[in-house]
């Protein structure tokens, strides 16, 4: 099955969906528009209860390049216009909103990542990057400080440190420095990223419920932050009890 529109297309094979974002013109530089067809695609698969992962990737020599240059420099002109302001809070809604889907979701990222493109990454639950793959925050670079939530989401994979080397002091990275970081959990040959995802993916997509039960508290748990071990532990009782009476049934 596959849907979308030509920028933006989602396809299901099996309990794997894959996004991929597909315009490469413009280094699948997000717009409204492209964005809010991304929140869309990622109704449609929280929908389909045969889905157990997600693989978001990209066409073209860009995973994303960020925020389209002329939405950026329209919201400069003036952030509070309402068009303006809609435009970029959808860029916001759609990297947000892919971390909230229902099952694991893994980024298949090659080339650059800049900016929103790093959030829209930096929003899964995994990453399997190129070697050769650029990584910049970007965002002071372009003499705007960073949105939608940047220091948070990258400082809680990477730390302090290297959250400040690369959001603040511009520092770019490839792959096998993301993996180094625990960015990325594999860096990997370029052409070998989509199937390293997939491979991943269709793995624990072979249980779809069980999936979208365990990404849910592994998110309250390891993403969300501050949740101690005894908390964890109330998270988890229902969820193993739940899974263990299904497999006895």
């Amino acid at each position: 099955m596959a849907a979308g529109s030509g920028e933006v297309l989602l396809e299901v094979d099996g309990a794997v969906a894959v996004v991929t974002l597909n315009a490469p013109s413009r280094r699948n530089a997000l717009t409204p528009a492209m964005a809010r067809e991304l929140i869309g695609l990622f109704d449609e698969v929280d929908a389909r209860p045969e889905v157990g992962a997600l693989v978001v990737r990209a066409v073209g020599k860009s995973f994303c390049a960020g925020g389209d240059v002329k939405v950026l420099t329209d919201a400069g002109r003036d952030p509070a216009e309402p068009t303006a302001y809609e435009g970029m809070s959808a860029i916001y809604d759609s990297f947000y909103r892919l971390g909230q889907v229902k099952v694991p979701t893994i980024a298949a990222v090659r080339g650059s990542a800049v900016g929103a493109g790093m959030n829209m990454l930096l929003a899964t639950d995994l990453r399997i990057v190129a070697r050769d793959a650029r990584l910049l925050c970007g965002f002071l670079k372009r003499g705007m400080h960073p949105g939608g939530g940047h220091f948070v989401i990258l400082s809680r994979l990477i730390g302090r440190e290297a959250a400040a080397a690369m959001a603040l002091f511009g520092e770019e990275i490839n792959g096998d420095r993301a993996r180094e970081l625990g960015l990325a959990w594999e860096s990997v040959d370029d052409a070998d990223v989509e199937k390293r995802a997939l491979e991943l993916a269709a793995r624990v997509a072979a249980d779809p419920e069980l999936a979208r039960v365990a990404v849910g508290n592994f998110r309250k748990e390891a993403v969300g932050g501050a949740v101690g071990w005894d908390v964890a532990m109330q998270f988890e009782r229902p969820a193993q009890m739940w899974s263990m009476r299904r497999s006895a049934g």
